[in-house]
């Protein structure tokens, strides 16, 4: 099933939604269309492209920040699915400070990596490796995370999440290489 991104009156992305809820959304008026799939909906009486991202046309209060979970598909966002030690592709997780060494699991400690590096790595501490984080990891912050985090993000949404081309197209191939092996 297609899904739309959902923005509020200011354009600040607010959910995804399936593209029937979006359709629902333009034709009853609560909603403007702003990017279109090239499919079209067809009735008796109308035909309708199906949206690909449609903005409120009221405005919607967000009571509290939406905390992103730590999740291994959430890190891979954050981390553009590189290596944070190498810059290859990432495979997996590690913990900067190894969790048998008390360490948490928390953003600021876990960074996505390639297998060469995290069995490199293994339970040590950096210290001890001789190895650099490329970047300091930390907590994601916004809404435009929460949505990433949630999967493949058409390229329809770019302009609107406000993030990283490389979050964008890695997750484009990773939906492709999806579609293929189904």
């Amino acid at each position: 099933m297609s899904r739309a991104l959902v923005l509020n009156a200011t354009y600040e992305p607010l959910c995804v939604v399936p593209t029937r809820r979006a359709l629902l959304l333009v034709l009853q008026a609560k909603a403007e269309p702003l990017a279109a799939t090239g499919r079209v909906f067809h009735s008796a009486r109308v035909s309708v492209p199906e949206p690909s991202v449609v903005r409120l046309s009221y405005f919607v209060r967000v009571p509290h920040q939406a905390h992103v979970a730590l999740s291994r598909r959430a890190i891979f966002a954050r981390d553009g699915h590189r290596c944070q030690y190498c810059g290859a592709q990432a495979e997996n997780i590690d913990h900067i400070v190894p969790r048998s060494k008390g360490g948490p699991h928390a953003w600021d400690n876990v960074v996505a990596a390639c297998r060469r590096c995290n069995a490199r790595k293994r339970d040590h501490m950096l210290e001890e490796t001789g190895m650099k984080l490329r970047h300091q990891p930390s907590a994601p912050r916004g809404r435009q995370w929460a949505l990433a985090a949630l999967g493949a993000v058409l390229p329809d949404w770019e302009p609107y999440l406000g993030l990283p081309a490389t979050v964008v197209q890695l997750n484009m191939a990773e939906e492709g290489a999806a579609a293929l092996s189904a």
